[in-house]
C-alpha cells in the first residue's frame, strides 16, 4: 500500500513537471502559479502544495525538470553518434528538432526562462545558470574531443565555437516564433553546418 502511494504520488508529481515546463513557455516561468497549474491539470490546488509548498519551490523544480527532458530529448539521442564532429553536429541538429516539434509552445523552456529572469537575481536564476553553464560544459568537452581526433582544426577554442552553436540554436527560439519558421531553422542549420565544416579536416564527416 505505501509502495503504490509513492508511485502515485511520483506519478502526479511528474504529470504535474511536464504540464508546468508547458505552461512556463506560454506564459513565462514568473507566470506560472499554482493556480494556473491545478487548472491545466484539472486537480485542486491542495493536491499540488503536497509536492510544493511556495511558488519558487514550483520554479525550481521546473528548472530541473526542463533540464531532465532536454537530456532525454537532445543529449542521449545525440551521445549515440560516434565521438567528435559527428556527436557536436548531432547535439545541434537534435536541439532544432526539439524547439521545432512544437511539444512545447514557446519552443524551448531555457530559450524564455533565462531571458525572462536574466536581471531577477535570486534562486531561480542562479538555477538557470547553472543549467546553462552545464550546456556549455558538454558542447566544450564534444569540442575539445574532436580536436584531439583530428575532427576539428588543433587551434579551435572550445569556449568560443560552443558560444556560437549556442547562439545559432537560442536565436532559433525567438526568432521561430517572429518569422517564418522554416527559413529560421534552415538559416540556423546552415549557420552552424558550415562553420563546422570550416573548421574541420575531415567536412565529409558532416552530412549536409
Amino acid at each position: 500500500m505505501i509502495d503504490g502511494r509513492l508511485a502515485r504520488g511520483e506519478r502526479s508529481r511528474t504529470a504535474a513537471l511536464d504540464a508546468a515546463v508547458v505552461l512556463a513557455t506560454e506564459s513565462g516561468l514568473e507566470g506560472l502559479s499554482f493556480n494556473q497549474l491545478a487548472e491545466r491539470l484539472g486537480v485542486s490546488k491542495s493536491g499540488l502544495f503536497a509536492h510544493w509548498r511556495t511558488k519558487e519551490e514550483l520554479q525550481l523544480a521546473a528548472v530541473d525538470h526542463a533540464e531532465a527532458r532536454f537530456t532525454e530529448r537532445v543529449v542521449r539521442p545525440a551521445l549515440h553518434r560516434p565521438r567528435g564532429v559527428r556527436r557536436l553536429w548531432a547535439l545541434h541538429e537534435h536541439r532544432l528538432a526539439d524547439i521545432s516539434s512544437g511539444d512545447l509552445p514557446g519552443g524551448c523552456f531555457f530559450g524564455l526562462a533565462q531571458f525572462e529572469f536574466v536581471a531577477r537575481p535570486g534562486p531561480v536564476q542562479a538555477r538557470l545558470a547553472a543549467a546553462l553553464e552545464r550546456w556549455h560544459a558538454l558542447l566544450e568537452r564534444i569540442i575539445t574531443e574532436a580536436v584531439e581526433l583530428g575532427e576539428l582544426d588543433p587551434g579551435t577554442d572550445p569556449q568560443q565555437l560552443s558560444f556560437e552553436l549556442n547562439a545559432h540554436g537560442t536565436a532559433a527560439v525567438y526568432e521561430s516564433r517572429l518569422r517564418p519558421a522554416s527559413n529560421v531553422y534552415e538559416h540556423a542549420r546552415a549557420a552552424a553546418l558550415d562553420r563546422l565544416r570550416g573548421l574541420s579536416p575531415q567536412p565529409h564527416l558532416l552530412e549536409a
